[in-house]
């Protein structure tokens, strides 16, 4: 006589598979969108196919976050959403920028590990498997930097300068030639919940924050589809949002600079002034040099006054305490 009852062989294996589903990590991707009608559909592909073929023992979700489109983004989304539950997608209210968006999408991911992926492939989903790898030899933060990009000799120029400049002046380290596209550990998205980052400076808090850190390099690819929505004046806003976020250094130069524009005044009134007590009748009054004077002095105030609102725009956003975004919709959460 058996002492236990025979198990159905069906159900044991269903049990076993569900059971060991559950055990397996899950990857969140994490893709903003913004007028990615021509090449969403080809990112979650992408994605799809390199995690069944490379990294068959992890489970995955893949949140994209659609920033107000004005195209058919989001109906393709609804319909990808539609035909595979791992989509999980969140319709923002509004545009609320490029830094405020993907950060909030970061901060829903469930996963143990966290991939950002851009809509235009130019972060390479190829790159998953070696992050993957490297987090489990114990990294907890793998930054992905690019050796080299496909762009304008005009570009390579402006990005090279920033990247010179605030890794010169800021006070914590920053990784030239990292956009935030890596892998992040659970542990580092919990740090990244408790901090109050309205305006959020994604690659500087990575570097902020700490944890053991693995590098992997790419080639950037060219766009396959559509058109890059970053325009000059939005690239200039990011970047002086790093600048005022880890650097003191503009609004203590402003007070050198005003304090030696002041000294060469005082210097440049006292030497005019011994010359005319000197050669009183032979010393004309000009006006041109009392005039570049005024000009001068005005754009150094006007300077100084800018670089002081960005600090004071920075202080007012975090004392709104706004959320990153307000959502209208979420599907397959």
């Amino acid at each position: 006589m058996l002492d236990k009852p025979i198990q159905d062989a069906s159900t044991g294996s269903l049990a076993d598979l569900a059971l060991s589903t559950a055990r397996r990590p899950t990857i969140s991707i994490v893709t903003p969108c913004y007028n990615e009608e021509a090449g969403i559909a080809a990112c979650v592909e992408a994605v799809r196919a390199i995690l069944a073929e490379t990294l068959p023992g992890y489970s995955y979700e893949h949140i994209l976050i659609d920033n107000c489109s004005q195209d058919r983004t989001p109906l393709i989304l609804r319909g990808l959403a539609s035909l595979d539950p791992k989509l999980k997608i969140i319709f923002n209210a509004r545009n609320f920028g490029p830094a405020r968006s993907p950060f909030h999408a970061v901060l829903e991911a469930k996963g143990r590990l966290v991939i950002p992926i851009l809509a235009d492939l130019q972060t390479p989903p190829s790159l998953i498997p070696e992050m993957v790898a490297l987090w489990e030899n114990g990294a907890k933060v793998v930054v992905a930097v690019k050796k080299s990009a496909d762009e304008s000799l005009f570009w390579r120029t402006a990005r090279g300068a920033f990247y010179g400049l605030i890794k010169r002046i800021a006070t914590v380290e920053q990784i030239p030639n990292y956009i935030g596209f890596g892998l992040y550990d659970e542990c580092v998205i919990d740090v990244l919940r408790g901090l109050n980052e309205p305006e959020p400076y994604f690659r500087g808090l990575i570097t902020e924050i700490g944890f053991e850190r693995a590098v992997v390099h790419y080639d950037q690819p060219r766009r396959l589809h559509g058109r890059s929505s970053y325009t000059i004046f939005s690239l200039a806003d990011y970047a002086m949002l790093g600048l005022a976020s880890y650097s003191k250094l503009p609004l203590r130069l402003m007070t050198i600079v005003g304090f030696s524009v002041a000294c060469l005044s005082f210097l440049c009134g006292l030497a005019y002034l011994i010359g005319k007590l000197l050669f009183w009748y032979s010393l004309p009054v000009g006006v041109a040099p009392i005039l570049i004077s005024i000009f001068f002095l005005s754009s150094i105030q006007l300077l100084a006054l800018g670089i002081l609102g960005e600090y004071v725009s920075l202080l007012l956003t975090y004392a709104r305490r706004f959320p990153l975004v307000v959502e209208k919709e979420r599907i397959n959460f």
